[in-house]
């Protein structure tokens, strides 16, 4: 069994894996819709901004191996870390639960990952401009794709509509996480690597709230409940999504994307 790496946990990498662990932990969690989809049509949709958040994941994770400096390549840092030194939000580690929760989990981090690119187009490292150069034109796609979706479904039948309401109200607790910035991001920002997290949170709701509006759904309040993803602190159902992820790697050690 392979061990797990040791990871240099300067600021810089760690911001870098908050945006690269919320994007390869949410494909894992879409590419559990391979082959179950409702349609053939959104079963390659899903599979396909699934491998974009791979690409976008592969991408950070080369980069802030480089800026860790101990030789870590992108697979060494996506399957060989322990549970704590994952930076993901925890909404992504949730269970992939129904389409309705599928595709209103995307739309909201794809607002949020979009919102985050276009600041980090303009950041003075060249390397993570580059990267958020191409990403952002991706994420665009899928908070559109994932948008229509929950207006087509917040608005449709009874059925559909009291699903995605349950979704909202599940999904709406790990909001406050993504805007809860910290010296990480501070860091960052001061150095002009790229924005505090809470920066973004107003555009984000302004960008939800014509979602959910033109799906006549009513944006909940927010929740004393605070979730640590991006500390490192996970929920229950990491250990099991790293579990799946980390086997093959862990097994045979050595294997390449």
């Amino acid at each position: 069994m392979q061990a797990s790496i040791e990871l240099n946990r300067t600021p810089a990498v760690q911001y870098l894996l908050r945006i690269a662990d919320t994007s390869l932990v949410l494909a894992q969690r879409l590419g559990e819709w391979c082959g179950h989809a409702p349609v053939l049509e959104e079963d390659i949709a899903m599979a396909n901004i699934a491998l974009d958040l791979v690409g976008q994941a592969r991408a950070l994770l080369t980069h802030a191996g480089t800026l860790e400096g101990r030789g870590h390549d992108e697979d060494q840092l996506a399957y060989l870390r322990d549970e704590r030194d994952y930076f993901n939000l925890t909404l992504v580690e949730l269970p992939r639960g129904d389409f309705a929760f599928t595709v209103l989990r995307n739309t909201m981090v794809a607002t949020l990952l979009k919102l985050l690119w276009q600041r980090l187009a303009a950041s003075n490292d060249a390397e993570v401009a580059a990267i958020a150069a191409k990403a952002v034109k991706e994420a665009r796609y899928h908070q559109q794709h994932s948008g229509d979706w929950v207006v087509r479904l917040g608005d449709g039948t009874e059925e559909s509509r009291r699903r995605t309401e349950r979704a909202l109200a599940q999904l709406w607790l790990y909001v406050p996480e993504l805007f809860e910035s910290d010296a990480v991001e501070a860091e960052a920002s001061a150095n002009g690597l790229g924005p505090a997290w809470s920066e973004l949170r107003a555009p984000w709701l302004a960008e939800m709230q014509q979602v959910l509006d033109a799906a006549d759904l009513a944006m909940p309040k927010e929740a004393a409940f605070r979730s640590t993803g991006k500390q490192g602190v996970h929920s229950e159902h990491m250990g099991y999504i790293l579990a799946e992820m980390q086997h093959l790697q862990r097994t045979y050690p050595g294997g390449v994307w």
